[in-house]
């Protein structure tokens, strides 16, 4: 595009053709080849030197690596919208899956927080792990479902607030492995009995679709009163009591999933949704100030909302910029 400076005949005035205000603001590159070093950097975990030896060897464009990062401040802008319009919908949200992990910013220690939903995922990024993150993202009226593990910051979210738990037991599975390898003879016997019961429990599980509906649920209420039974029987070691005692105060949220089918006994899609920043974040190593944060906490949420909803993100950020440089208004992740 180019304006052409021309003078008029009559008056002799110096007129320059007004470009129009989708090029004017998509600038050097229109929204398909933003949105191609957005789905690059964000969506394939390339580096921005990756992507500048991608546009010179593959498409012959020498950009520097500070205009790329521009190029990805300009999408993190056009799904600004779209990000909130997600974070305003989790405290109504039926049902929610929480995990965090760590990440790092000019070499201070801040976590990212997964919000995972039936139909979509938010991801933030927090200088926190605690339950404050929970108090302003979901807000201290949620009655949905949490799957979560048994980090300190669920329950405290969860004695303040009208969250329904479901405690993660693949979680619990780990912790109980753990007393199975203590030197301890009574506390490892005692592992073991309880592991056998979380392998009954699984068992039934796994044989839903062979089972009438009224038999599966018969099973699976006995062995989770099993379970909960042999928890609760412990002897008098200190690693045995102290999961005992777990249970007597929140065994009916480790189980909370035999009477309301539509939680999974584990937190599991939670960690697999939050895998793709940890793998970020070993190529990244983190962000260096808000706008970085701004960027990582959008394209994390267009990826795997994107993903959960069988979209494709690529097609997603193309028509995000295209109606961001427009003027349009914004393009839900939810359409």
């Amino acid at each position: 595009h180019r304006a052409t400076p021309r003078r008029c005949s009559r008056c002799g005035k110096r007129l320059v053709t007004p470009i129009p205000e989708p090029v004017r603001n998509g600038g050097l590159c229109g929204p398909r080849l933003t949105a191609f070093a957005a789905f690059l950097k964000g969506g394939c975990h390339a580096s921005a030197a990756t992507v500048q030896a991608v546009f010179r060897d593959v498409l012959d464009l020498s950009l520097s690596t500070g205009f790329i990062m521009k190029l990805l401040r300009k999408t993190a802008t056009a799904m600004n919208e779209p990000y909130r319009e997600l974070l305003s919908k989790l405290p109504s949200a039926q049902r929610v899956n929480v995990d965090e992990t760590g990440h790092r910013e000019n070499g201070e220690h801040w976590w990212t927080w997964v919000f995972l939903t039936a139909d979509f995922t938010v991801f933030r990024i927090a200088d926190t792990r605690g339950s404050a993150v929970l108090d302003e993202t979901l807000g201290p009226d949620f009655s949905g479902f949490l799957g979560a593990d048994f980090f300190s910051a669920y329950r405290a979210y969860m004695e303040k607030s009208n969250a329904v738990v479901q405690f993660c037991l693949a979680h619990l599975i780990r912790d109980v492995r753990f007393l199975c390898e203590s030197t301890d003879a009574t506390t490892a016997h005692y592992g073991e009995k309880v592991l056998d019961r979380l392998r009954r429990l699984f068992a039934v599980l796994h044989r839903k679709d062979a089972l009438t509906p009224e038999g599966f649920q018969r099973r699976l209420e006995e062995e989770a009163a099993g379970l909960l039974a042999t928890v609760k029987r412990t002897p008098e070691r200190n690693e045995a009591r102290n999961l005992a005692n777990r249970f007597r105060e929140y065994g009916e949220a480790y189980v909370r999933f035999v009477t309301h089918p539509e939680i999974a006994p584990t937190n599991n899609e939670a960690e697999q949704a939050i895998r793709f920043c940890v793998i970020d974040r070993c190529i990244t190593q983190g962000t260096r100030s808000e706008k970085g944060r701004a960027w990582c906490e959008r394209i994390w949420t267009a990826a795997a909302t994107c993903r959960q909803r069988g979209g494709s993100l690529f097609r997603y950020l193309e028509a995000a910029l295209e109606a961001h440089f427009h003027g349009h208004p914004s393009l839900s992740l939810l359409a």
